[in-house]
């Protein structure tokens, strides 16, 4: 039945098997008299007179192991310590003081023979969820560090993400294709990582920033519903949400319209909230405009778990220019206070029940506003009484009648707390938007365990980059203009004559076929409906300021690829890290990846980046000359 080959693979298969007959976590009160083998890792090791308790422990579980009196002298002769690798052989009985923390609380092993398969030194660190260890010794013993149940737990809620992911992609007849690590570097945004060739003296690949272009001529190649959930590579400066490299569920679709990329990858997100969570999300996502966004929550991303919204009491002419934005009657500039008459910008937010605040705690938000991170120099408060009066900061610059009237615009209501900000317009709604999130964690409103969604829509194709006095593409280079707005495009030129007038120009307006995915506040998910002519793509690579060669040079391949049946098509790229990280209850997404960098962008568990030496440099051609 077997052959030679096919023996040894037996063979070696129940030479793994003896190692364990069952997991750590697997063993229940009705396997009570079965003889079992198990195989793991010491947890911890508890003395009792003439027995012993251990527990082991391995990926599925813990289980305790009883060391009876006839066991003693030889663990006296061979001591066990934390982190030794244990085979134990016995037999299942009931525990007489059940844990009921732990699924095999019941049972625990009644030990006859053991091995030490191989001792450990004394850990760094306790292995366990209060670990002692702090964030840079445990980084830089992960592989220890991830044998905690916390760290375990996160990995496998990576993992079901992962595969919740795989298997609606594969329902709804996507392929996954492997796209290459080493392309051509074609700087824009976020700097690239480069790779020397030793093959070809004095060039450079460049790690990809995003499979962008390669899904695109996968469309044009006609495979019209691509995946990978694939690593990405951006050398910027790091924070909790990143890392240099990250992995993206990247997805491309051709024949496709905006809505039918909406609909398809809100089926997505809802199948991972149900196969990971348990979570029927059957609500329809909200959908809204990047204005409407900006102008009712300070930011393109708002967290819609709470209500809380922006009270816009004085604007710039410039801002939201493509509509009328309406600004409430308050009396705001007839006090004669120069901080908002002085001001760009002036917005409020209503805090509910905050109206008995202390001065001590409005105290403290200030000087949370004035932090380097927030930027503002002062704030202004409003205590909207219970009996109907107020009291604020400013009471001599303003009546009860004129605070009672920014109340009113502010919709707020008796026992609520007004918080108002003024400066420069980007700053201080950017501030007052991160204040707005603030309130809402210290007054419990953004609950980990409630999960909203939002699409935001209809974002600005393009940017004004007042130091070159130019446009710089708000996505990427490759979104194409809402269809309504694509002769606009065309027809105009996009030199900007007027620096002073740029919001005039015709570009300023128009809208990108663009799409956002937000949930709880963090932006998951980012696509676009994609340019598919070459006339557009070259008139967009002008819009950004390229040459003709320039452009031929960096994306030649693409304009010739858009000259044989390029299909209309679009899609989306989900931030699979940080996605991981939302359902695990976390704001950072460094512990849903195995391993991670620092701050710096090191892995200090190998000591990278790191030098290479001289014959490395010999064999590239390249000579080290540090600038001091």
């Amino acid at each position: 039945m077997f052959g030679t080959g096919s023996l040894f693979y037996l063979l070696l298969f129940n030479r793994f098997r003896m190692y364990r007959s069952h997991t750590c976590g697997e063993l229940r009160k009705e396997n009570a008299g079965q003889e079992t083998t198990l195989a793991g890792w010491v947890q911890t090791v508890r003395k009792f007179g003439a027995i012993t308790f251990v527990d082991l422990r391995d990926r599925y579980g813990i289980t305790q192991l009883l060391f009876g009196e006839q066991m003693n002298p030889l663990l006296d002769a061979e001591p066990l310590g934390r982190e030794f690798v244990l085979q134990v052989k016995g037999r299942v009985q009931e525990r007489s003081n059940k844990n009921a923390q732990i699924p095999t609380g019941d049972i625990e092993i009644a030990v006859e023979s053991f091995t030490i398969l191989n001792r450990s030194a004394v850990p760094p660190f306790t292995i366990q969820d209060d670990t002692d260890g702090g964030d840079d010794l445990r980084m830089k013993f992960r592989y220890l560090d991830l044998r905690r149940n916390a760290l375990k737990r996160n990995m496998e809620l990576r993992y079901a993400v992962n595969r919740s992911a795989r298997n609606y992609l594969h329902e709804h007849h996507f392929m996954d294709i492997e796209t290459p690590f080493l392309i051509k570097s074609t700087p824009e945004g976020a700097r690239d990582f480069v790779v020397p060739s030793r093959m070809n003296a004095g060039q450079f690949y460049a790690l990809p920033q995003s499979p962008q272009t390669f899904k695109q001529l996968l469309m044009v190649s006609g495979y019209d519903r691509y995946y990978q959930v694939v690593k990405c590579f951006r050398d910027e400066d790091l924070r909790a949400d990143r890392q240099p490299e990250f992995t993206q569920i990247d997805c491309e679709m051709a024949f496709v319209e905006q809505e039918d990329v909406l609909n398809m990858f809100e089926g997505l997100v809802k199948r991972i909230f149900k196969d990971v969570k348990n979570i029927d999300y059957t609500e329809n996502v909200q959908r809204m405009s990047w204005e409407d966004a900006m102008w009712t929550y300070g930011n393109d991303k708002p967290d819609i778990r709470f209500g809380m919204e922006l009270c816009n009491l004085k604007i710039p002419a410039s801002v939201f220019h493509s509509r009328q934005q309406q600004v409430p009657e308050t009396g705001l500039n007839d006090a004669a206070f120069a901080v908002f008459d002085s001001a760009e910008t002036v917005v409020a937010i209503a805090v509910p029940g905050a109206g008995e605040y202390t001065r001590k705690q409005t105290d403290e938000l200030t000087d949370w506003v004035k932090r380097p991170q927030i930027g503002m120099k002062g704030m202004v408060y409003i205590r909207c009484l219970a009996d109907g009066g107020f009291k604020s900061s400013v009471d001599k610059f303003y009546t009860a009648e004129k605070l009672a009237s920014i109340a009113n615009a502010a919709k707020a209501q008796p026992g609520d707390l007004i918080l108002i900000l003024a400066g420069a317009e980007e700053r201080t709604r950017k501030a007052i938007s991160e204040l707005r999130l603030e309130m809402g964690k210290r007054l419990g409103l953004r609950k980990e365990t409630e999960f909203k969604l939002l699409w935001v829509l209809d974002f600005p194709l393009f940017e004004y980059a007042e130091e070159d006095n130019r446009w710089v593409a708000r996505h990427h280079p490759f979104t194409s203009p809402k269809p309504d707005q694509i002769a606009t495009m065309i027809q105009n030129d996009p030199l900007i004559a007027n620096a002073a007038d740029y919001l005039k120009h015709p570009y300023a307006g128009i809208k990108a076929n663009a799409y956002d995915m937000v949930l709880n506040g963090n932006e998951i998910g980012g696509g676009s409906i994609r340019i598919f002519q070459r006339e557009l793509q070259e008139k967009m690579f002008a819009a950004l300021g390229m040459s003709v060669e320039e452009s031929l040079h960096k994306f030649g391949f693409l304009l010739g690829a858009f000259e044989y049946g390029a299909p209309p098509h679009g899609g989306i790229a989900f931030g699979f890290d940080r996605m991981c990280a939302i359902l695990g209850g976390s704001e950072s997404i460094r512990d849903f990846i195995a391993f991670r960098k620092n701050n710096s962008g090191r892995d200090v568990m190998l000591d990278a980046p790191g030098t290479i030496d001289d014959k490395q440099f010999d064999e590239l051609q390249i000579r080290l000359d540090i600038r001091p």
